[in-house]
């Protein structure tokens, strides 16, 4: 693994697990999304790429927790399929979430933001307990990158694809 690849967290794909389809790599990514996941993927069409996976920030069961959280950006990972490399082509984007009256509204970051992101974010709010007056951890939360990205690569490795981080160039 080169430097470059290093950085953009690419991964090449493995010799020895054979090529799936691109319709079988895409059900399987599909298939990552759980309703107690605070993440999905979805089909990307409406932006020009093949699948998106984000927080699920607009999603009602979640945006409180992201709110208390005081989460100030988001990310997604843009992903397009490159069938004759065999490999899919991801780029992270960052979004600035503005929260009015405990709702959500997403606008792309002043710092344009493209590439590749490793974060983490976390916090714990303690509070005096309504039901016994005692104090307690109201609410403890992390957020990380990687809780997105490494089951993205893990099940593009397991079909027999690479994963190319781009940061510069066409996705």
């Amino acid at each position: 693994m080169g430097m470059f690849d290093f950085i953009t967290g690419s991964k090449s794909a493995p010799k020895d697990v054979p090529r799936q389809p691109r319709e079988v790599l895409r059900g399987q990514l599909l298939g990552l999304n759980r309703p107690g996941r605070p993440w999905g993927v979805r089909d990307g069409a409406r932006d020009g790429v093949d699948l998106i996976a984000e927080w699920k920030i607009v999603d009602a069961q979640w945006y409180e927790i992201f709110a208390k959280a005081g989460l100030q950006s988001v990310f997604r990972i843009l992903m397009k399929f490159d069938d004759e490399a065999g490999e899919i082509r991801a780029v992270d984007q960052e979004w600035t979430v503005a929260w009015e009256a405990g709702v959500p509204r997403l606008s792309m970051a002043a710092e344009a933001f493209r590439g590749q992101k490793k974060e983490i974010s976390f916090g714990k709010a303690v509070a005096f307990r309504e039901e016994d007056l005692q104090l307690g951890v109201v609410y403890e939360y992390s957020f990380k990158t990687s809780e997105i990205k490494d089951p993205l690569q893990e099940t593009a490795l397991a079909n027999g694809w690479g994963w190319k981080g781009v940061a510069f160039g066409k996705l």
